[in-house]
């Protein structure tokens, strides 16, 4: 040993070590003092963002019904709507649409939905606004929320969108002044999971859907409201004041299940495959018909070409295999 070189203690003292346990202590606290705190802002936004949702419009005893009228209920063609049929005060409904649910004229139950849209109305056309809807809806796409038009709404072409983010309970409110109208071959699209039970059109006058409109939502409208020829609506048409004419329609109608889940009763589940009663089938010949025989003679065909190259597979197998015969041309001398 060298005595003469003094040795040095590299062994931590006690002061160091207790100095690093209590950083490391104080670190760890810290980082779960950060967890929580992170866990109460997501809370809190939740909490927050359940808060601001949009409710959805109670219907009533309106819900039962695909079309609700006021003046008078008047039909051109084959209509079929899977709810029920309603008028009130008016007493007059002609063409006699194709009505899965029950009709009610005037009586006591007509009279009770009447009331119940009218708080309906009252209901939607009070909500806050979430933004303007502008004045035309062609080409835009809405987040769930109330959006306003001072006075008309068009759809001018295409298409709008109804994005709920993937909210089942996703509720679109839409407040107009006056009138509504869609163009020719226009459509409403729901994307992310939005519901056409969740979805309110309030019009301040009269609601018209141009020729073969795909429409979503439940139109209330103040005064009148008329579906053109081939429109089909997935929701309600219910008029204050005024009438609802309809022209060769579809109108389903659901309603908003448990966990927000869209529920649709067995008439309105047949109610797009049963075609009205006194509808007339194809004729012989028709388009459809002679594409029906021709697929099925195709497939007659398919079928026997198939059996025909199962049989020479047969016989190929039960055959004994016969060794090659090689042929010679000229002849041979040895």
């Amino acid at each position: 040993m060298n005595r003469g070189v003094p040795q040095i203690d590299e062994s931590p003292s006690r002061d160091s070590l207790a100095a690093s346990r209590r950083s490391t202590f104080s670190g760890a606290r810290t980082a779960r003092a950060g967890v929580i705190v992170l866990g109460l802002i997501s809370t809190l936004l939740f909490a927050t963002s359940a808060l601001g949702a949009t409710a959805t419009v109670g219907m009533g005893t309106a819900a039962s019904f695909s079309v609700l009228g006021g003046s008078t209920v008047t039909n051109t063609g084959p209509t079929t709507m899977s709810g029920d049929l309603g008028l009130s005060p008016g007493s007059s409904v002609t063409g006699a649409p194709h009505v899965l649910g029950a009709t009610h004229v005037d009586d006591a139950v007509a009279i009770g939905a009447k009331n119940a849209l009218t708080t309906s109305y009252n209901d939607a056309a009070s909500r806050p606004s979430s933004g303007s809807a502008g004045t035309d809806l062609a080409g835009q796409r809405f987040l769930p929320g109330v959006r306003t038009a001072s006075s008309s709404l068009l759809l001018s072409s295409g298409s709008v969108t109804l994005d709920a983010q993937g909210d089942p309970n996703a509720v679109f409110i839409f407040q107009i002044g006056t009138t509504l109208i869609t163009g020719s071959n226009t459509s409403v699209s729901l994307v992310n999971g939005a519901q056409a039970c969740n979805v309110f059109w309030q019009v301040g006058s009269s609601a018209t859907l141009g020729t073969g409109t795909s429409f979503v939502g439940a139109i209330m409208a103040s005064q009148t409201i008329t579906a053109r020829t081939a429109a089909t609506i997935h929701g309600r048409l219910l008029a204050r004041t005024g009438a609802v004419n309809l022209d060769t329609n579809t109108i389903t109608t659901s309603n908003c299940g448990s966990g927000g889940t869209e529920t649709s009763t067995p008439a309105e589940t047949t109610a797009l495959t049963t075609p009205p009663a006194g509808t007339p089938l194809p004729p012989i010949g028709s388009k459809n018909t002679t594409t029906a025989k021709q697929r099925a003679a195709k497939e007659r065909a398919a079928a026997r070409r198939r059996a025909a190259a199962r049989r020479r597979r047969a016989t190929e197998l039960r055959s004994p295999a016969r060794p090659a015969v090689p042929s010679h041309h000229g002849g041979f001398t040895g």
